[in-house]
């Protein structure tokens, strides 16, 4: 009978062991694209091959990034949870005859100290001192806490599709990041694939919202790890004390969409109460992820705001 309990137990701990360890599915972009402007979908692969990403150790942790452009002033961009740094590829093409442009992804930092050393790293590396700086979702709360720590480095700002320092993530995700670290990452990525499909993709009402769906699934089927999802989730519900930008006199562009499915309007009125001063550009049903569906409304509002004296 004892024998028969043990051999039980062990299938069980290896059927878990099983189910736990399933590897996530592994599919490229272009696998993904189908449903992509065929012109746009070879301008990314194109780019890709064009431009692979240097690497840098900071810590223990290796950055992936990218520079182009020789212009005398530099624009970072700053991706969101579920971006790379050619998700921003259509911006720097298009900004780097007149930039020196520069763009990350993150690795597994887990706290935006972290990222904030990695990221000034790789601007010490290239010579960069001072620069403007582009972040969306993610990239936007870090671009805030990028100017509450080193204001001194930034020209100009523009927080995009994002929030500031609020209550309201941490806690209605506070039983999320609990359990987070212990789910097999086939079905963290089965989560997020539904989260694109249902919520992200539909909200890109205009331009090519294949785009949007093609390049956030490509990130779930094996470009994005488990660690750096969860890192990246610890980043967006770290507290800090946002500075006010305009003591600084650093400049403010916010871009938001009025149907973002991932920032709700109560957010979105949080952020433009913390920047008063800052210029507002609301896009109508352009969702979450503008610059990849609708790249040349959105250029164009960073071009003209960057070019202001």
């Amino acid at each position: 009978m004892k024998s028969k309990k043990r051999l039980i137990t062990l299938l069980l701990v290896l059927t878990i062991a099983a189910i736990y360890s399933y590897p996530v599915p592994q599919h490229t972009f272009e696998d993904l694209a189908t449903d992509v402007n065929p012109a746009t979908r070879q301008s990314l692969l194109a780019f890709r091959q064009a431009h692979p990403p240097q690497k840098l150790q900071v810590d223990d942790l290796i950055w992936d990034y990218l520079v182009l452009g020789q212009g005398e002033e530099t624009i970072l961009f700053l991706h969101g949870m579920t971006g790379a740094y050619d998700i921003w590829w259509q911006q720097m093409e298009a900004l780097s005859d007149h930039y020196r442009v520069i763009s990350v992804t993150y690795p597994a930092a887990d706290t935006l100290e972290e990222m904030s050393r990695g990221v000034l790293s790789i601007l010490d590396r290239e010579g960069i001192q001072t620069f403007n700086v582009v972040g969306s979702s993610l990239g936007g709360y870090f671009a805030q806490y990028l100017i509450t720590h080193h204001p001194e480095r930034i020209e100009k700002a523009v927080f995009a599709n994002t929030f500031p320092p609020n209550n309201l993530i941490p806690e209605r995700n506070k039983t999320i990041g609990i359990v987070l670290p212990y789910l097999p990452a086939w079905l963290i990525m089965n989560v997020m694939r539904d989260s694109m499909e249902n919520s992200v993709y539909p909200a890109a009402q205009i331009g090519d919202a294949g785009l949007v769906l093609a390049f956030g699934l490509e990130q779930t089927f094996g470009r994005m790890t488990k660690a750096q999802l969860i890192a990246r989730f610890r980043c967006v519900v770290e507290p800090f004390e946002a500075a006010n930008p305009a003591e600084f006199g650093i400049p403010v562009m916010i871009i938001e969409a009025d149907n973002d499915p991932l920032v709700e309007p109560a957010l979105r009125e949080q952020l433009k109460a913390a920047y008063p001063s800052a210029q507002v550009h609301t896009l109508h049903n352009a969702g979450h992820f503008s610059y990849l569906n609708i790249p040349h409304v959105y250029t164009q509002l960073l071009a003209a705001f960057f070019a202001q004296k």
